[in-house]
Order: C-alpha cells, then structure tokens, then sequence
C-alpha cells in the first residue's frame, strides 16, 4: 500500500476564498505559511526561511474554513498532495503543486469547540479543483 500524507502546522497568508462549483460542492483555498529554522554549520547563526503551500478544503470543512478561519488563524491540517497541469487561455502550460485537505485542527482557542460533525470528510475528486 502507498502512502501520501502531508501534516502542517502553520497561518494563513490570507483570508480563505470559497466557491460553490455547478453541481453545488463547496470548496475553499488559501495559502499556508510554515517557518523552519536551523544553525547554520560554519557561522553557527540562526537561520530562518518560510514555506508557502496552497491548500483546498471540500465540502462541509470547506464551509468550516469559510466560517471560522480569516488571516493569520493557526492550524494544524492535513492531506494528500497533489500536482496538477493545464493549459491557460494563450495555451501555455501551467503547473501546481496543492493540498488536499483531509482534517484540520485550529489551534486558535476561540475556535477549539467546534462539533465533529462539521468536519467530516467527503469524497471528491481531483479534477474537481477551480484553475485560478
């Protein structure tokens, strides 16, 4: 059996973006900044870089994300990765790494008391994701 699995712990970059798709699926995107840090081996000084990484929710979290999540939230999340190609209108070949989100933790503790049930997972399909 194969695994694809990614866990984070990270803020949103900005407020989440929610569509409803024509079959009435909802779903929600926003950027996730992650910090790393080292000590860097001849200076022995701190480093620091960040990550940046597109997540989608579906469904009911969607809707979740949507209500309960704004810029600078903190969570834990997480999901399968996914790239995906297309072509633009000019027909240039366009490429994308992505999260599909699967569970979510928001670390924030006015949003800890959250029912289960608002964040149950639901089937979709990659194919399924809006091009922006």
């Amino acid at each position: 059996m194969d695994l694809n699995r990614t866990e984070l712990i990270g803020r949103l970059v900005k407020d989440p973006v929610s569509r409803k798709l024509s079959n009435g699926q909802k779903v929600t995107t926003f950027d996730l900044a992650t910090n790393y840090s080292w000590q860097d081996i001849k200076t022995k000084e701190k480093k620091e870089t960040v990550d940046f990484h597109s997540v989608v929710f579906w469904g009911r979290t969607a809707g979740v994300v949507e209500k309960y999540l704004k810029k600078g939230s903190r969570i834990f999340m997480s999901g399968r990765l996914v790239y995906r190609t297309w072509e633009d209108k000019t027909g240039t070949k366009k490429y994308k790494t992505e999260i599909i989100g699967s569970d979510l933790i928001m670390i924030d503790s006015k949003n800890r008391n959250l029912k289960k049930e608002e964040l149950t997972e639901e089937n979709i399909t990659i194919e399924e994701v809006p091009v922006d």
